[in-house]
């Protein structure tokens, strides 16, 4: 039985709110999102940012590495997300030497035609 098997976060979160960011920002170039999928990998999108996740699993926490993009610079980092009470989760995300941000996300309901 894989680890990502029991890890209540997987599936399209929307980011809606950030501590450095406005919401504006955050959807600069497109919905603000994070997936986190089983095999390990994941995504994140805000702003001018997109990345990759490497995750590890717990039933109510994924950690991560990430690579990516912002505004075309090489950028990478670290994080964690966490499930609240309330059913929405909180991203820790930190920029490598760089910027650490408190993020908040919900199930993302949206749907898009086939």
């Amino acid at each position: 039985m894989k680890a990502s098997e029991h890890c209540r976060l997987l599936g399209r979160w929307r980011i809606v709110e950030a501590d450095l960011w406005d919401h504006d920002y955050l959807d600069l170039c497109g919905p603000a999102t994070i997936m986190i999928s089983a095999g390990n990998r994941g995504e994140i999108t805000f702003g001018a940012m997109q990345a990759t996740l490497d995750l590890g699993y717990s039933p109510s926490m994924v950690f991560f590495t990430w690579a990516g993009f912002d505004e075309m610079d090489e950028v990478t980092g670290e994080g964690h997300a966490e499930l609240l009470d309330d059913g929405s989760i909180e991203i820790t995300f930190a920029y490598h030497n760089g910027d650490e941000a408190i993020l908040r996300a919900k199930p993302d309901t949206s749907s898009t035609a086939c």
